[in-house]
Parts: structure tokens; sequence; C-alpha cells
């Protein structure tokens, strides 16, 4: 059988990407960097787009789909999100390449088999024209990303409840971001219930529901103003082991860079 394979290729406002599938093919969660070096990091691992049989979005904000016109119309790689998402991508002033043939649609609470994967779309609160996280089935695996999102709603927490592996937001530390230098406003959208997670509420919400069967947590779409690697790992840590949940022993935690490729990651 098989291995199933992650790798995230970016994390952070500046570009999101993650590879999930195995050795041969797989799919894209976003597309938020250049297409070269999407391109360069796939290869890196033996594939390139002709191995990727699909790029599922999440929402339509820039660092999230950056490089789906090239990817799906040059490429041929079908990009599969919502309607209202596929409707913001053709507005965005960043996606110069528009999608036509590629444009695939999955709606929130669908799921729909691509390859050897089963792709669940749920909804998340963000401030994007619409917004949603994925669960990736494969072998009886489940794989769940939720990043982008203000609060954890009861789709979101349903399908983390049920996750062999998660990648979930933590995007800010509550100190740092109340004394740091950003406009009120920008304070206000960020710690909203449509803007991000930040350490305390991810690490809060893992250590409340965590469960057996999750082996690996990554933090995600860390803020290179407002957070810390270190800070976001610790915080989470210190959660999860309030409760007696080990961290290296019950359950992995890894911070994903906002602007490295992270190492493959390769699941028995």
């Amino acid at each position: 059988m098989d291995k199933l394979r992650f790798q995230s290729f970016g994390s952070g406002s500046s570009g999101n990407c993650y590879y999930i599938g195995n050795a041969s093919r797989g799919l894209l969660i976003d597309a938020g960097l250049g297409v070269r070096s999407i391109r360069k990091h796939l290869r890196n691992i033996g594939l390139d787009f002709e191995n990727i049989w699909g790029v599922f979005v999440t929402h339509d904000h820039a660092d999230h789909i950056k490089a789906v016109g090239p990817i799906g119309e040059k490429h041929h790689v079908p990009i599969y999100t919502t309607r209202a998402v596929h409707e913001g991508i053709q507005r965005s002033y960043c996606v110069t390449e528009k999608l036509y043939t590629s444009k695939k649609y999955i709606e929130k609470g669908e799921t729909i088999q691509v390859g050897e994967f089963n792709i669940t779309s749920f909804p998340v609160s963000h401030d994007a024209t619409d917004n949603v996280g994925y669960t990736v089935e494969y072998k009886e695996k489940r794989f769940t990303f939720a990043t982008d999102l203000g609060y954890i709603g009861e789709e979101v927490a349903n399908e983390l409840k049920q996750a062999d592996f998660a990648v979930l937001e933590a995007n800010y530390d509550e100190q740092m971001l109340q004394e740091g230098s950003y406009p009120v406003h920008l304070k206000n959208r960020i710690i909203s219930k449509t803007g991000h997670l930040s350490n305390d509420q991810c690490g809060l919400f893992l250590s409340e529901n965590f469960h057996s069967r999750l082996k690996h947590i990554f933090l995600c779409h860390l803020s290179r103003q407002n957070n810390l690697p270190d800070l976001a790992y610790t915080t989470v840590q210190n959660y999860l082991e309030e409760k007696k949940i080990i961290v290296g022993k019950d359950v992995q935690l890894i911070t994903l860079d906002r602007s490295e490729p992270s190492e493959l990651f390769i699941f028995e």
C-alpha cells in the first residue's frame, strides 16, 4: 500500500500551498505561491503538475490563489472550490490568467472522489468571498485542513474530531497582537469571528477535543508580525500537557514555516 505523504510548500500571508498524496499522485490545497516555486517544490519530491489530480482552494484571498490561473489553464490541472469562491477568483486582481476549462466545483458539505482520494468540503468563518476547509481521506486515513478561520465552528470541530492528521491555524499571539504596531481596525479584524485563530484558541480546542486517533498536528499560517514559531508551539503544547497529552508521545506537534517548505512527511 502506497503511504500517505504531506508537505507544506509555504504557510503564511506571503503564500500558502500544501501537497497531500502518495509517491506518484496527489492534490494541492491552495496555490498561493508562484507557479515556478510550486513546480520546483513538486519536482523536489519527484512530481510535476501532471501528477496532480486537482487543486482545492480554501478561499479567494491572494495568498491562496496566486498560481491557480497558470496551473489550471496552462498545465490542465482541475481547480476545485465552491461557486462563490470561483466567482471571487475571477474578480481577483492577482489572478491575471482567468479560469475556464479547469474550473471544477465542490460545495460545502459535499464529498467527491478524485483519483484515490475522497475530499470533503466544510464551511469555515473568514472574511473572503466564501471560505471552506477540506478533509482528504486516503485508505482510511483522514487529513483535515482548517486554515484562515476566526473561530472553530461546529462543522470544523466535527472534522477535526475525526482526523488522523490536522493542519490547523495558529495565527497570532494575543499579547503580541495587542502590543504591536497594527492599527486598531486591523487588530479588530484579526480577532473577530471572521478573522484568524490565535495560539490560545487553537491550543484550547485541541486540548479539550483531543482523541487518540489524532497523531500529527501541524500549526499553520503563523503571522510574521504577531507570532513566533516557538511561541505557537509552546502555547499549544502547554494546553495539551495540562490535559496530560504528551507532545512527542501521544501526538506529534509541528509548526509550518511561512515561506520555506517543510520536510516531506510519510505516514505509516
